[in-house]
């Protein structure tokens, strides 16, 4: 009697249109059993009104989405290079000024005594890995962004900015957004946690400029590939999470170093190689885009698993090793500024 119910319900959703993240069975059963009324729109959750537009779902209409991740992602590696050169630069002159050491130390005291806590922050602060330095700030803001999930008057704002679809009124801006925004606790502390794991080696190889990048420009990327995939396919839905632009970091770690050993944490024992690791999560999510698996965006998984990748391979290479001509640019406007 459950699984019947449970199929109409599915039914309805297809007719209405509705797309939903979670089919929540479990819930729809005890809900029954506790003699409530059967409305499919009690599920608790802000997706379960969302109409979305399949007549908006066109392959023309992926020219104002391929436009924004060109421009977004040459402009992220492009300040990306100009931030590293502004850093050198920075250090260079602390540097030049070690010889008036003493009057910064004295400053720096009279600051200690205006605000201990202060201190006490910096002192946290220096403590951290520079992974760590660049993983805390993008955790907080997702963690941000879940708190807002919470508040209701908030929710229609978050479904239209910070949920990605090719069906979508906005499309550009929702394909950096959604890659900051998690729903379930569950999908946050699991993109999270990978991503803590994996981001003191990315950020060891590429440094953390170079790391924040590759890791938003992998979004917004990871987010392109499934409005192409939805687009092609006619699979209206909605998408958010930080999935494909974590899985850009694992693909560059996994390629760059094959033989590192990885293990899950419920399963300590099970330790495996990194090369191994990326094809068979590249495989699944493979299967999951030819077989129409809906568990996940497994199109955006795939964008930014072939972005992490094709930097490893030629990105960092040709692109990150020759961009002199735009820091002797920034440079000389700099120069001329003054």
């Amino acid at each position: 009697m459950a699984l019947s119910r449970i199929s109409k319900f599915k039914q309805i959703c297809r007719e209405e249109k509705l797309f939903k993240f979670y089919t929540n069975a479990r819930t729809f059963r005890r809900l029954n059993k506790e003699g409530k009324k059967e409305k499919f729109e009690s599920f608790a959750s802000p997706f379960q009104n969302v109409n979305v537009e399949t007549s908006n779902i066109h392959v023309r209409n992926l020219w104002k989405p391929l436009g924004f991740t060109f421009a977004f992602s040459t402009a992220c590696f492009g300040g990306a290079a100009v931030w590293q050169y502004e850093n050198m630069r920075s250090h260079a002159v602390t540097m030049l000024k070690q010889p008036m050491g003493y009057l910064y130390r004295k400053k720096s005291e009279a600051q200690l005594k205006a605000g201990d806590w202060r201190h006490q922050c910096n002192q946290w602060w220096n403590s951290l890995t520079p992974g760590e330095k660049v993983f805390v700030p993008i955790c907080f803001l997702n963690v941000l962004v879940f708190a807002a999930w919470r508040v209701p008057r908030l929710q229609p704002t978050m479904i239209q900015y910070f949920c990605s679809s090719p069906g979508s009124k906005i499309v550009c801006w929702p394909m950096l957004l959604s890659t900051f925004s998690h729903y379930s606790t569950f999908h946050l502390f699991a993109n999270m946690y990978v991503l803590h794991s994996f981001s003191t080696g990315a950020v060891a190889s590429l440094g953390k400029e170079q790391f924040l990048g590759l890791y938003l420009s992998a979004g917004v990327i990871s987010s392109f590939s499934s409005y192409l995939y939805k687009t092609l396919m006619k699979q209206p839905g909605l998408s958010l999470g930080a999935s494909g632009a974590i899985m850009a970091i694992l693909g560059y770690v996994c390629t760059q170093y094959p033989d590192t050993k990885l293990g899950v944490i419920f399963l300590p024992f099970l330790t495996f190689s990194a090369g191994s690791a990326i094809k068979v999560i590249v495989g699944l999510d493979l299967a999951g885009v030819l077989l129409g698996w809906r568990i996940f965006d497994h199109a955006a998984h795939l964008g930014g698993a072939a972005c992490g990748i094709a930097w490893s391979y030629w990105g960092n290479h040709y692109l990150w090793h020759n961009r002199e001509p735009l820091l002797q640019y920034w440079h000389n406007l700099r120069g001329a500024i003054k």
